[in-house]
């Protein structure tokens, strides 16, 4: 298949919008690699200049070695998959998986060969004759996979397509695209706004936000060791807690000081934040790391009113009151809350993060490289 770099690709509109600004990613042969953010970050932009459908404003890109920047979409050896489907209406499966093959010209045995095999591999044998308004949305998305699969491309590419799916679809053709990709072994990057779809499908995750790339690396890294505030709040589901505390010092340690608790950090953390003494921080805690505690701790015990709950059945969902705002801790479907009532929690400290104030990058794992 085919490696795909981007080297300080930007991509400026008329009107001097920016729109991309310079990405630098290296996308490996075999990887999945999944962009993703808020509408607007430059993701799909991004995607639509390595498929030609965009001219690169400055820098380079290249697809197995060869500089593609002026190179027409039609020779740079790629698919695309549309969030819309973009399927043929008066044409039938097979002749909507063909049209790329017929319209270049392929052998009619070849054509035949490759769309039987793309419809084995996608279920569809038992659809060829049918038209798309027969299919169901996933069937329709599988035919416009289909489509791609039969061009034998160098990379596939995937512009949010199961966006227009209900939530049971998604998740069963957020595994038929993994394992396509598993069986294929092929170059495949797909854009979405749904951190859950990357997190599950991707090799590598490439999280951008402000026309910029944020931080790239594999899904549990980015959810144990995100750069900064942004990524550490985008990646994980519900997002990452976050709250004002003023770092002091106290009987030789470094603490948090909320004002209606004290959280004391981890030694390796208070080695970090000992330059932030008399400062004010972002401390972050992800719902799972935030624990029920029946009595209080003796040590980082957060006492919190309750303003809401959501009972999920495996787990259900606490909303508690700090300060001005609320956060959200996952406890055991047995611990009984109600609302108004005032509960203790212990945040784990060596899963939390602490983020400067004005920059937003994580203070205490400067290590993280950052490759972009």
């Amino acid at each position: 298949m085919a490696k795909v770099e981007l080297k300080g690709v930007t991509k400026i509109y008329d009107g001097n919008v920016l729109a991309v600004e310079k990405s630098n990613v290296t996308i490996e042969d075999r990887e999945f690699c999944v962009f993703v953010g808020p509408s607007g970050c430059g993701k799909s932009t991004t995607l639509r200049m390595i498929a030609g459908l965009e001219d690169i404003t400055d820098g380079e890109l290249y697809i197995d070695g060869e500089l593609m920047n002026d190179v027409p979409p039609k020779d740079r050896n790629i698919a695309m998959v549309f969030q819309n489907y973009a399927l043929y209406p008066h044409m039938t499966v097979f002749d909507n998986m063909a049209f790329g093959l017929k319209i270049r010209k392929t052998d009619k045995a070849e054509i035949q060969r490759r769309v039987d095999e793309a419809a084995r591999i996608l279920d569809l044998t038992q659809y060829l004759d049918r038209k798309p308004k027969a299919l169901s949305g996933g069937q329709r998305q599988r035919v416009a996979v289909g489509r791609a699969i039969v061009r034998n491309p160098k990379v596939f590419l995937f512009d949010e397509p199961l966006s227009n799916l209900d939530a049971k679809l998604r998740v069963q053709m957020r595994a038929e695209i993994s394992d396509l990709h598993h069986r294929l072994q092929s170059t495949m990057i797909y854009v979405t706004h749904d951190q859950v779809e990357a997190m599950t499908m991707g090799t590598k995750i490439v999280v951008m936000s402000e026309k910029r790339i944020q931080q790239i690396g594999e899904p549990l890294y980015l959810y144990n060791h995100p750069i900064n505030k942004f990524v550490a709040g985008f990646i994980g589901t519900p997002p990452m807690n976050f709250f004002t505390v003023k770092i002091a010092e106290k009987g030789g340690k470094v603490v948090a000081e909320e004002g209606t608790f004290t959280l004391v950090p981890t030694e390796e953390q208070q080695k970090h934040l000992k330059a932030y003494v008399g400062k004010e921080v972002y401390f972050g805690v992800r719902p799972e790391d935030i624990h029920y505690q029946a009595a209080p701790a003796a040590e980082n015990n957060m006492a919190l009113k309750v303003t809401n709950k959501e009972p999920l059945g495996a787990e259900t969902h606490v909303f508690l009151q700090v300060q001005n705002s609320n956060i959200v801790a996952k406890v055991a479907p047995e611990v009984v809350v109600q609302l108004g009532d005032t509960v203790n929690f212990c945040p784990d400290l060596a899963r939390s993060k602490f983020f400067d104030l004005e920059t937003e990058v994580n203070i205490c794992e400067p290590e993280i490289e950052k490759k972009w």
